[in-house]
């Protein structure tokens, strides 16, 4: 049986470019793990180890690796910073007990860190901060740590204080010990002292440490009184009560220093050891119905248990399919038979692996606690539990946001087109957020994604990968419709056609909902005109219906449908007869709401050169953007903004040459909002002549 308390599965992540694969790397070198490091920018990163993210310099999809410190066992997985690819920081997430948060030193809280520090709060992940790229120009701890507060309202707690800035960073300050880590210049990580700090930082760490003692006190009542009557608490009482508010979330222990030229990553690993909890000490996975309830119960962490696991991503190589699967109760061994909750169906285990990156390990067990890849899962899909046949039960599931882009390809020649749909179910596997749909009016291929990139990517892959060459046609925006008056109406079904006919009479009405309230069904028939079990044909024949709006065909959003009264025939009355006049219903109906088009917008996060400042926002302003914030910094000026989603294809390309090539920006989804009249008179017309030339 192995030991958990000496286990941390621990994620890293961060806004792209603020080093987190830099940071792995350095991890993998220290703990022995890889004996040469490889850089991001020469393409030879361990993790990123897919020609795609070698070529771009940009993590694409999450890699797993595990590596050993103070006798402690590290799971990590190096997770993607650019925001068409979120979808892989959110499921790791979901699996981990810890994370890592990377912020750059000069560019502080960007964008994307802010959405994984959103879907770390969401999976209650204790984290550590590591303020990287001290060393670079405009570099600022302390404005980070700032920042840390303001923006993301969480509570920093400083460790270690930098020594010199910029090119003069030479080290960092141990607040705890109140030494000094400082490392020479020949690159090794290795070559390092610890040494008394320098006298002119006398005063600032004694005014850091306080303030970390005083914090860290606060998860002890007796140490903290103590502490007021003058007793100075010892450092295992100080790290046992940073490990303690940790784990709960209260504040979150902060390091500093530069992964690129190997300086203070000793410190974190430490810190991940001594302040990130083990399997043992997160609060045990919900489990659940198969329609979503909770059950009451937990997957306890034991190994001895039911068996209880999540497989939380699909990756396809030249070996087949694996599995990554998060083990958190009981134990699978290689030959057993477990059963998939979601399909209902039993799978054999294969083989089980460890994972390095794109290399492994053979392994003849896992267990509780346990992150490892299967072989030979025939049905099982991201998301979905695998548990003891005789003690069944389901894990929360992921949730996946929609795409909110699309566009069509066409295969080049014969030989693509058969290999097409294969390469595209396996795609559809791996990444959860990539979709695949026909075209009904046109018989296209459309594939659909987070962004321009992400599908960019996607038609590389295709190429690459699975050797399919294909057409690229334009970019589609992913419009809804919703309606803004309320309708109160009758329908009547009759049908009679020798022997029993059909029949079916509803009142209703039908409603504008709140923003982002989905699909609302209520029922206030009273006295049994329509009998209880019509309801859910109703319901779901209206839900069903929502799917083509009435305008251009795009899914309607946001509707109360309220049953008021109907009648029914003792024998010509069905589920069928209801689910029938229901979506008549709608056709007839909807049109008199008042339907609207809606447009996806976007949240804008532009980085610009101060000379350039006036030409982008003029720019973002011509393509109905919405400034919200200016931001000036040392290297330059942040402009937040709001904008249409149809109005940004090609930006990257425009905003280079804009910038002399300086420029860099990010995007994703923030809502949808009415279509100003002239762009939804276009958007429709476009529908109706689609539909009219099938």
């Amino acid at each position: 049986m192995k030991d958990l308390s000496v286990y941390r599965n621990i994620g890293i992540f961060a806004h792209v470019d603020a080093g987190k694969t830099t940071t792995t790397e350095r991890i993998l070198k220290l703990t022995g793990k890889i004996h040469k490091i490889g850089e991001v920018h020469d393409g030879a990163a361990t993790t990123d180890f897919m020609e795609q993210e070698q070529e771009r310099g940009i993590t694409i999809q999450s890699a797993a690796t595990s590596c050993e410190w103070d006798g402690h066992r590290l799971n990590i997985i190096d997770t993607p910073g650019h925001v068409d690819f979120t979808i892989e920081v959110y499921r790791s997430l979901k699996v981990l007990d810890g994370g890592v948060g990377v912020f750059c030193g000069s560019g502080g809280v960007e964008p994307q860190s802010e959405t994984n520090w959103r879907y770390a709060n969401d999976s209650e992940v204790a984290r550590i901060i590591f303020v990287n790229k001290l060393d670079r120009i405009g570099a600022d701890f302390y404005r980070v740590v700032k920042q840390i507060e303001d923006v993301l309202g969480a509570k920093p707690l400083v460790m270690v204080l930098p020594i010199g800035v910029e090119e003069n960073f030479i080290g960092v300050v141990d607040l705890l010990t109140r030494k000094a880590w400082v490392w020479d210049d020949s690159g090794d990580p290795t070559q390092y002292e610890i040494v008394d700090p320098p006298q002119d930082m006398l005063e600032l760490i004694d005014e850091w440490r306080e303030k970390l003692v005083e914090t860290a006190l606060e998860q002890d009542d007796d140490l903290l009184e103590a502490y007021l009557e003058g007793n100075e608490p010892s450092i295992d009482d100080l790290k046992r009560c940073v490990r303690k508010g940790t784990i709960a979330l209260d504040f979150f222990p902060t390091f500093t220093g530069s992964a690129f030229k190997n300086k203070g990553v000793q410190n974190v690993l430490n810190a991940i050891v001594d302040y990130l909890p083990n399997p043992t000490e997160v609060e045990p996975q919900p489990e659940i119905d198969l329609e979503g309830n909770a059950t009451g119960g937990r997957a306890i962490v034991d190994p001895s248990g039911p068996l209880r696991a999540l497989a939380f991503k699909i990756m396809d190589d030249r070996y087949g399919a694996l599995t990554f699967t998060r083990v958190y109760a009981g134990t699978l061994k290689k030959g057993d038979n477990v059963l998939n909750t979601f399909t209902g169906k039993t799978e054999r285990i294969g083989r089980i692996v460890e994972m390095h990156a794109d290399s492994r390990e053979e392994l003849d067990s896992a267990q509780a606690g346990d992150i490892v890849a299967l072989l030979g899962m025939k049905n099982t899909r991201t998301g979905h539990t695998l548990a003891d046949e005789n003690n069944p039960a389901t894990l929360e599931p992921m949730v996946f946001p929609d795409p909110v882009i699309s566009i069509a390809v066409s295969p080049k020649d014969k030989a693509a087109s058969e290999k097409l749909g294969v390469a595209l179910n396996k795609m559809i596997q791996e990444d959860p957020s990539f979709r695949v749909a026909t075209d009904e009016d046109s018989g296209e291929t459309l594939i659909k994604g987070m962004g321009e990139l992400h599908l960019d990517i996607k038609v590389d892959i295709l190429k690459r990968t699975h050797n399919v060459e294909v057409d690229v046609g334009k970019p589609q925006v992913a419009y809804r419709e919703t309606i803004t008056q309320t309708v109160e109406d009758s329908y009547t079904h009759k049908k009679q056609t020798g022997g029993s006919g059909q029949f079916a009479k509803m009142d209703y009405v039908i409603a504008p909902g709140e923003p982002n309230s989905g699909y609302t069904f209520l029922s206030k028939v009273t006295g049994g005109n329509v009998p209880r079990e019509y309801w859910s044909a109703i319901e779901k024949a209206f839900r069903v219906s929502m799917d083509e709006g009435t305008l251009a065909g795009y899914p309607l959003l946001d509707v109360n449908f309220t049953l008021m009264d109907g009648a029914f025939h003792a024998v010509d009355s069905s589920a069928m007869a209801f689910e029938i006049a229901t979506k008549n219903a709608y056709r007839q109906t909807v049109p008199k709401a008042s339907p609207q088009l809606l447009e996806p917008v976007m949240k804008i996060d532009v980085f610009t050169p101060d000379d350039h400042v006036g030409d982008v926002i003029g720019d973002l302003n011509r393509r109905r953007g919405m400034i919200k914030s200016q931001d000036t910094g040392v290297t330059g000026t942040r402009v937040k903004a709001e904008a249409p989603l149809g109005e940004m294809f090609g930006y990257i390309g425009h905003l280079r040459t804009m910038t002399s090539g300086r420029g860099q920006f990010s995007m994703e989804f923030s809502h949808y909002a009415p279509c100003p009249q002239n762009v939804a008179e276009e958007v429709i017309k476009e529908a109706r002549e689609r539909k009219a030339a099938k």
